[in-house]
């Protein structure tokens, strides 16, 4: 859908008004240079000289540029989703981006030509002109913003490295350069599934095949999401999956799916997190009864560089209406390292054009960042404005696939962001900033997904679980009534009968209750009453 004329759309279409050229010395002085989103690893607190990283250690950035006019494309997203604007229900299309939102060619050269000079080479600029990519080392990553790199272990005891110094720009790029990712290595994402312990003995908590749950959330005559393509962020090798996805749907008498796979980043051989593909490709299958098509993302690693990249190809090329992201990390993280800033300006751009990612809240309950002071703080992307947050249960069913009950899952993520403001949509919690979460789906292993992983049979649960239900679900949705674009401002504008309220359990940090809570958001939708409603 192009964008409607009107005073609205005639500022987007505004010739922008920029340098040029812009010249930059090899070497400018210290007072020069202007700190970028990306801010000094907690590590500067105990670094000593002995830990630098050697100058030819590898990295690899994504220098974010900054979206033009941002507060029009805020006025955009706000107006595309108020009833009574004339821009109401609005898309923007890639074209639309690129034109009003991203930087100038000579912008994108002068950073080009900065990372040449200070010695990065590969560089590549992306379609929407967002995102320049760049490999060097730590000699050129200093010379390049100023800061120094030291070594470090991730949580999974590899090898990495931290920036220890705020990430800076000559002065001459401050007004382009937003961020620099790929600073550090030692904070990423995560996948959020869970293998189910087999020792689960209540009545009514068991695993289901992935083909139980349309019945068990009641699409009733919901259409199948036939003619919508949903997407899903990956990583690695996608060989196992797409087999294990062809087995599923043989198995099961289903259609064989149309697929993708969209590498970003270069090739990876990495089968690590082939269970999240399998229980994210299955289960939206499952639940939205059929897709047009289905495209996996599939980044290099889960490194936030990585991440960034794979979220603006996903945007960028704007096939996918719902996108499934199963991963997260401590959103004080993301936020220092200059991710977060990235993200979602990516994801605001997805969101004007009308698409929905669909986010897990976490494993970890309340409290993503595990170490105090941080008490509860909640996972990110699912803490940003931008996206869907999906929370999860433990589900409980009867007969012939039954709907029985739902309570909070005690592991599942949901608690106030620290840092992200409350989207306009949001119109439940308190205070200013997001609340996360805002819906939530069975996550709880033992009452999870049987799906077929590796050839064979296993169950698995978390919010990654949770994450691909709603997907499925918007998907459906988007079948029915395709000019609904992104779902969060419909989530809260729906009546609380299309709801599952859950009103008991705790993740540690917040208790569900009637109605909208921290915890669980709405709770889960009856698919066939949320279709009625929209």
């Amino acid at each position: 859908m192009q964008m409607k004329k009107t005073s609205l759309s005639l500022a987007l279409g505004a010739v922008l008004s920029l340098a040029s050229s812009v010249t930059l010395a090899a070497a400018a002085p210290a007072a020069t240079w202007k700190t970028t989103a990306t801010h000094a690893h907690e590590l500067a607190a105990t670094a000593a000289a002995g830990d630098l990283a050697a100058s030819d250690t590898p990295v690899h950035v994504e220098v974010v540029l900054k979206v033009q006019n941002k507060a029009t494309l805020d006025d955009f997203i706000t107006s595309s989703h108020n009833p009574r604007s004339l821009l109401f229900g609005a898309k923007l299309q890639p074209k639309d981006v690129v034109a009003e939102f991203s930087p100038s060619e000579a912008q994108v050269q002068a950073v080009v030509d900065h990372l040449s000079q200070a010695g990065f080479t590969h560089i590549t600029v992306s379609p929407n002109r967002l995102l320049v990519s760049a490999d060097g080392d730590a000699a050129s990553a200093h010379a390049a913003f100023q800061t120094r790199l030291v070594k470090a272990l991730d949580a999974e005891g590899r090898s990495a490295y931290a920036n220890i110094d705020d990430a800076k720009v000559p002065a001459a790029l401050a007004d382009t350069v937003l961020s620099v990712v790929g600073l550090q290595t030692v904070s990423h994402a995560h996948t959020m599934n869970k293998p189910a312990s087999g020792t689960q003995a209540t009545t009514g908590i068991v695993g289901h095949n992935p083909t139980a749950f349309p019945a068990i959330y009641d699409v009733g005559s919901t259409p199948t999401a036939s003619t919508v393509t949903v997407g899903i962020i990956t990583d690695g090798d996608m060989t196992q999956p797409l087999k294990d996805l062809n087995t599923f749907t043989s198995q099961n008498g289903l259609p064989a799916v149309n697929t993708a796979v969209v590498v970003v980043g270069g090739a990876s051989t990495d089968t690590s997190g082939t269970a999240e593909w399998d229980l994210d490709s299955q289960d939206i299958v499952a639940m939205s009864g059929g897709v047009n098509k289905l495209i996996f993302y599939a980044a290099n690693s889960l490194s936030n560089s990585a991440l960034t990249a794979d979220f603006n190809k996903a945007v960028s090329d704007n096939q996918a209406s719902v996108i499934n992201v199963s991963l997260g990390e401590c959103e004080t993280y993301a936020y220092n390292d200059g991710s977060m800033a990235a993200d979602d300006q990516i994801l605001a751009l997805g969101v004007a054009q009308g698409q929905t990612f669909s986010i897990s809240t976490g494993d970890a309950g309340a409290n993503e960042c595990g170490k105090s002071p941080r008490g509860t703080t909640p996972s990110y992307p699912a803490s940003s404005p931008y996206v869907v947050a999906v929370s999860g249960t433990t589900l409980t069913t009867g007969v012939n696939n039954s709907w029985v009950g739902e309570t909070l899952w005690s592991k599942a993520g949901g608690s106030p962001s620290t840092v992200e403001p409350k989207p306009s949509w949001q119109t439940q919690g308190g205070g200013s900033t997001r609340d996360v979460a805002d819906v939530a789906f069975d996550a709880d292993p033992n009452s999870g997904s049987i799906i077929v992983l590796n050839g064979g049979s296993a169950q698995y649960g978390g919010t990654s679980l949770a994450a691909p239900l709603f997907a499925g679900v918007w998907a459906r949705e988007l079948a029915a009534h395709p000019g609904l674009g992104f779902a969060g401002p419909h989530l809260y504008g729906a009546p609380s009968a299309v709801y599952h309220d859950i009103t008991s359990g705790s993740n540690g940090g917040e208790t569900a209750a009637p109605g909208w809570d921290y915890a669980s958001g709405f709770g889960s939708t009856i698919v066939s009453a949320l279709n009625a409603s929209l």
